[in-house]
């Protein structure tokens, strides 16, 4: 991300139109004043302390930040065996100028679901970037993923059996799950993630079955509960879907394969989905490009069918979905794209836009973030063109303000 930073005590931006992250239409022209991190007024005209900035707005619509709940920043699947035996520091680095970039297209505030380390470098990322010692997104993070042996979370396959490499978090007794959960809450992870069934890109295990026993989810999930943090599960089979449900798990990450009764489940439980459906998109075209990684090609082969009907349900269910990329497992220079992917799949504009902002801010707990009002933190984004009639406008954000800072201003 190039420099662009702007402080400025107060700013006034005059927005052609708004969407707040709550109503289902646009608020026609209004400004906004922001003083400090926060939003301080929001009218058709506002004061204008002395000396504050104007930025003009007019030609574009105004949003809150957009909040991607699923990312990978020290991940690249495109060299994941060789890339997971990088340092530390290496992984924390690059993650950095990743979510830097990624800042570039709108996302504010980024919610990353596991890094493959021995240690914790997005922690320390998170830390750093909260800190203010570097520049970038609101980061919240699941330090690791933990599974079963042979789960999702399980990369040691990748490696010759004779090679213990401590790259994997993998628990299969009640004492090493809990022994798993409460290093994570030691070492500052804001959340736990899990992988309840397999995946498509990991190698040994399977999307349609369930890798957990009953027992442990529940051990893990209330281990968790017992420690204040909530758990994100990767599942792909309709059962680990039911079985993360009924445990009380707080997000279901992809659902590949979800069916309707669980729908159902988690729409009565308020269980929120994160269903990644540009991740789908992109294993399409590696497939049918012959760049698929071997060990998802016959999984992702017997499964695109099923998962795009999941995704149509989904898309038609009353569920909360926020939304996720899975970025890390693809380019992040595609995760914008994810809005797009979803609308596609049959989700409104407005509940995308929602999906992006004030859902994924509930998802995350973060009640400063997601709506554009009085007192709020000023994470706002512009775009030129109308969202709601045409979510490619998405694609094309000209403005970054994070906590008041204006990161990016391609507009004036």
């Amino acid at each position: 991300m190039t420099s662009e930073r702007t402080d400025q005590h107060a700013t006034v931006l005059r927005c052609g139109q708004v969407f707040d992250g709550m109503a289902d239409q646009l608020r026609g022209p209004t400004e906004i004043l922001v003083e400090s991190s926060r939003i301080t007024d929001m009218a058709r005209a506002v004061h204008r302390p002395p000396g504050a900035r104007v930025i003009d707005l007019t030609h574009c619509t105004v949003s809150p930040g957009f909040i991607d709940t699923h990312v990978h920043l020290t991940m690249d699947a495109s060299r994941l065996p060789v890339q997971t035996l990088e340092s530390c520091v290496a992984k924390a680095l690059t993650g950095l100028g990743i979510a830097r970039e990624y800042m570039r297209y709108g996302f504010t505030t980024l919610r990353d679901c596991g890094s493959l380390d021995p240690e914790f470098p997005t922690v320390d990322l998170r830390n750093a970037l909260a800190a203010g010692l570097v520049e970038g997104p609101r980061l919240i993070v699941a330090a690791h993923i933990i599974s079963a042996s042979a789960g999702h979370g399980d990369v040691r396959g990748f490696y010759a059996s004779r090679w213990n490499l401590p790259v994997s978090a993998v628990a299969d007794d009640a004492a090493s799950i809990k022994a798993l959960v409460r290093r994570e809450h030691t070492f500052g992870s804001d959340w736990i993630k899990t992988a309840n069934t397999g995946g498509y890109f990991s190698p040994g295990d399977d999307p349609a079955r369930v890798t957990w026993f009953d027992d442990e989810m529940n051990l893990l999930v209330a281990t968790a509960r017992q420690l204040g943090m909530p758990v994100a599960v990767h599942t792909g089979a309709a059962e680990g879907c039911k079985q993360a449900i009924r445990a009380g798990a707080r997000s279901l990450e992809h659902a590949y394969l979800i069916d309707a009764e669980a729908l159902a489940m988690a729409e009565r439980s308020g269980t929120f989905l994160v269903p990644t459906m540009q991740m789908t998109r992109e294993d399409t075209q590696a497939l049918h490009a012959h760049t698929l990684p071997c060990q998802a090609v016959w999984k992702f082969s017997r499964d695109s069918g099923q998962i795009v009907e999941s995704q149509r349900l989904i898309a038609h269910s009353g569920v909360k979905i926020a939304y996720g990329t899975d970025c890390g497992m693809f380019p992040f220079s595609h995760g914008i794209l994810e809005f797009q992917a979803m609308v596609a799949a049959g989700l409104t504009p407005v509940r995308v836009l929602k999906a992006a902002t004030s859902v994924a801010a509930a998802l995350l707990g973060q009640d400063e973030i997601g709506v554009l009002m009085r007192g709020k933190q000023a994470d706002i984004v512009a775009m030129p063109g109308d969202p709601i009639a045409d979510i490619r406008a998405t694609a094309n954000v000209n403005f970054v303000m994070k906590a008041g800072v204006v990161y990016r201003n391609s507009v004036e």
